[in-house]
């Protein structure tokens, strides 16, 4: 399945494959782009949604707690993370939380300074930290962290459609003709002749 467009400038774009282009679209924000031929948006949607992505993280973490402490997989009882339903949509960027929790769970210690790892359960304030250590020592730069990467991965799933769909153009207008609409209003004495 090859489909194509014309794009505003007259010139044909072929959307190739419009399943892989929203799957790359997916594992990064822009390649799926990058593999149809459009660059330019690839470039855009690489900087603002990885960039966005990346910035949320940033304020999401520091060296003592680990950093992006925002972004984490956690389905357990007393620690539901919704937030990550939407961060995973910014693709192969949000999966190592994934890795993160499969360890935790095991009871295997967090790889990588605690990067995108879950927050462990209980009061106490041992290592890793507990979620309510991460809300405190780093203040709204949490909730704000956990926002700008839920807004990434939501901006990313809006890519994934126009890579897999296309741009959306406005229908281009058409000259009046009968039954359109568009006809003069006829003039009072106007014979109008039957069709």
């Amino acid at each position: 399945m090859n489909e194509s467009f014309v794009d505003e400038t007259g010139q044909t774009v072929s959307l190739k494959d419009p399943w892989t282009a929203a799957f790359l679209a997916w594992l990064l924000p822009g390649l799926g782009h990058w593999y149809q031929g459009r660059r330019e948006k690839a470039v855009l949607f690489f900087a603002c949604i990885l960039g966005t992505f990346l910035y949320g993280c940033y304020l999401g973490g520091n060296s003592q707690l680990g950093y992006a402490r925002v972004v984490y997989y956690s389905f357990r009882p007393g620690d539901t993370r919704l937030y990550y339903l939407c961060q995973v949509g910014v693709g192969l960027p949000a999966l190592p939380a994934i890795v993160q929790a499969m360890r935790v769970r095991q009871g295997k210690p967090a790889l990588w300074n605690n990067f995108m790892a879950p927050p462990r359960l209980g009061s106490d304030d041992r290592d890793p930290p507990t979620l309510d250590r991460l809300n405190y020592e780093l203040h709204s730069y949490f909730d704000l962290g956990s926002l700008y990467t839920a807004v990434a991965g939501l901006l990313n799933i809006l890519a994934i459609f126009d890579a897999w769909g296309g741009p959306v153009f406005p229908e281009p207008k058409r000259p009046p003709g009968p039954g359109r609409g568009n006809d003069p209003p006829s003039k009072e004495g106007d014979e109008v002749s039957p069709a």
